[in-house]
Order: structure tokens, then C-alpha cells, then sequence
């Protein structure tokens, strides 16, 4: 009896002291209310894309900026960085960035087979980006990482790609298409997961025989780079020396149209003035024979040295012709005559 008496007293002891406390509460429980309330308020990053999920739904994508939603555990948001570069590597690990880098290469993902069946140990960089928040959150499980889905799939897109073609392209020849290749074939199989990533570029990192092999392959690669210089630099004689050829042969053939079309011109000056000649000629015969004469002898005249030679004294000169390497018979048969010369 006396034990329940003091657990009353207690009890009321108690209840006086939480009496005093009621306005406090009272006080307190509508802050905590404001607090939970203020604690949806959230920013979204300019790189970032918010994602915010009701009970675990997807309900709604935001933008970078300030933004609100409903306090936890009602919803929740999510950032991913959907502008930063992420990147993977097939056939080897980056361990230290250096300088210098580090690496720790991985053969049983590097080493295939050719289209030709040769053995070959190709290694890869794959960079891509964020496109859509909600399907890379939600929609693959384990999507990154060294044993993620994107690793596989890019493997899978590497050997597909180089077991369809010769050693030779690969290691020489096609390494660009290559890389385009595996690009196109991975966007295609991360596509099919609806993962929301976007593949930027592949890059071909290291290609080259296995170790064993590697010394000949050297060597047929180089025979092939020099043939290759060989037939470059002969196309390059050959586009420097066709175009000369052919520039000469066209001012060859300019120079002799030209030529052709000067001839005639003059031949047709040369028939119409002859042809009016003609007609002048056939108008007034003697007029004109006279002064086509005349016309000839000032031509001729000022080109000939001439010398006046008296018939009496004619036998004395005689002993100094021929005169200035004129034929003696002509000379002398134009003195007996008289002709001046």
C-alpha cells in the first residue's frame, strides 16, 4: 500500500514538472514544422540535373537553379553531373596520372582474334556523357564501374568490330573507321538498355601484335610505311609533272593557233590587196603598171649602190672591176649597154 502511495506521488511530481514544459512544446513542435518544411528547399548545380522521385517514382526533371520539394522521406532528389566527361578503359588501368602515368594492363581483356585470325592486343578509351538523368539512375543496375555494364558492352563492341577485319587494318590502315565503328556499335547495344548515356568518342589507346611477335610485325610495318612513302611521293611527281605537261602542250597548241590564225589573216590581207590592185589595175592598165613600176624602184633603189660610169673611159675602169663583188659578165655587159648601176 505504502509502495502505491509513492508511486502517486511520484506520478504527480512528475506531471507538475511536464506542466511547465507544455508551453515550450507548444512553442517548439510549430519550429520543427517550419524546419522540415525549409528543408525541401534544394539547388541544382550548372553542371548537375535534378531528378526528384516521390516514395521512390520518378515525378519530375529540373533544371539547374534553386528549386523545392516536398521535406524527406516524401521526396527525394537526385544530381548527377550530366556534364562532366566520364571515361572507361579496356585493356588497362590507369593507376597513377603522373607524371609519369602508371598503368596496370589487363590481357584477358585486350587480347582477340582478327579477321584473319591473327592474335592481336588492342586496348581502348570510351568517353560519354549523361543524356538522360532518369534512365541512368533507375533503369540499369552496376552501369559503371570496372565490371559495369558500359565496360561490357564495349568490349563486346571492340571485338566485334576488330574480328571482322584483316591484322593489317587494324594495325595500319583503318584505325580511324575503327573507332567510328566501335562507337556506332556501342551506342547501339547501351541504347538498347535505355541507360541515358551518350558515347562521345572511342579512342584506339595502344594496338599492337602480342610480344612474342612483336619484332616482325615491326618490320612488316615498316616495309609497309615505306612502300606507302614510295607510292606518295611518286603521286606526288606525278601531279607535279602531269599539269606541266599539260601547260606546255596547251601553249604549244595556243601558240600554234595563233600562228595559224596570223597566217590567215595576212593571206586574206595579202588576196585583198591583190584583188584591188587587180580591179585598179583593170580600170586604168597603164596608169597603174606604171606606178606598181615605180613603186618597186623606191623599194629597190635605196638598197643598191650605184655608180655613174662614162662609155669613153669605160676601158680604163675595167682593170678594177668586178666591183665590189658584183659578177664581172653582168658588169660588163651593163656598161656596154649604159645601164647606171
Amino acid at each position: 500500500m505504502e509502495r502505491i502511495h509513492r508511486w502517486e506521488d511520484n506520478y504527480r511530481m512528475n506531471y507538475v514538472q511536464f506542466r511547465q514544459y507544455i508551453p515550450w512544446i507548444k512553442l517548439l513542435f510549430p519550429l520543427l514544422i517550419v524546419l522540415w518544411l525549409l528543408s525541401g528547399i534544394y539547388i541544382v548545380g550548372p553542371d548537375e540535373q535534378g531528378v526528384v522521385c516521390r516514395f521512390g517514382k520518378v515525378v519530375r526533371i529540373v533544371e539547374p537553379g534553386p528549386h523545392y520539394r516536398l521535406p524527406n522521406p516524401i521526396e527525394i532528389v537526385y544530381k548527377p553531373k550530366i556534364q562532366q566527361v566520364r571515361r572507361i578503359e579496356i585493356g588497362f588501368e590507369t593507376i597513377s596520372p603522373g607524371p609519369p602515368a602508371k598503368y596496370r594492363f589487363h590481357t584477358e581483356e585486350s587480347l582477340m582474334l582478327t579477321g584473319d585470325e591473327q592474335i592481336i592486343d588492342a586496348q581502348i578509351i570510351v568517353q560519354y556523357k549523361i543524356k538522360d538523368a532518369a534512365d541512368y539512375l533507375f533503369n540499369v543496375r552496376n552501369l559503371e564501374g570496372s565490371e559495369g555494364t558500359i565496360k561490357d558492352a564495349a568490349e563486346v563492341a571492340l571485338r566485334q568490330v576488330v574480328g571482322k577485319r584483316p591484322i593489317d587494318d587494324v594495325l595500319i590502315e583503318e584505325k580511324l573507321q575503327i573507332e567510328i565503328d566501335i562507337r556506332t556499335l556501342l551506342q547501339e547495344i547501351i541504347d538498347g538498355y535505355e541507360s541515358g548515356i551518350r558515347i562521345i568518342e572511342v579512342k584506339l589507346q595502344t594496338v599492337r601484335p602480342p610480344k612474342e611477335v612483336a619484332s616482325s610485325f615491326d618490320d612488316v610495318v615498316s616495309a609497309k610505311e615505306d612502300k606507302s612513302k614510295l607510292i606518295q611521293e611518286a603521286e606526288g611527281y606525278k601531279e607535279d609533272i602531269i599539269p606541266k605537261a599539260r601547260g606546255e602542250a596547251r601553249s604549244i597548241v595556243l601558240a600554234a593557233e595563233a600562228y595559224k590564225e596570223e597566217k590567215i589573216q595576212r593571206a586574206q590581207g595579202d588576196v585583198a590587196k591583190f584583188l584591188a590592185v587587180l580591179d585598179e589595175y583593170q580600170k586604168a592598165q597603164d596608169v597603174t603598171r606604171k606606178r606598181l613600176y615605180l613603186e618597186t624602184m623606191e623599194k629597190v633603189l635605196p638598197e643598191i649602190k650605184k655608180y655613174i660610169i662614162d662609155s669613153q673611159t669605160s676601158d680604163s675602169l675595167l682593170k678594177i672591176l668586178p666591183i665590189d663583188g658584183a659578177p664581172l659578165g653582168n658588169l660588163q655587159q651593163d656598161i656596154t649597154s649604159g645601164t647606171r648601176r
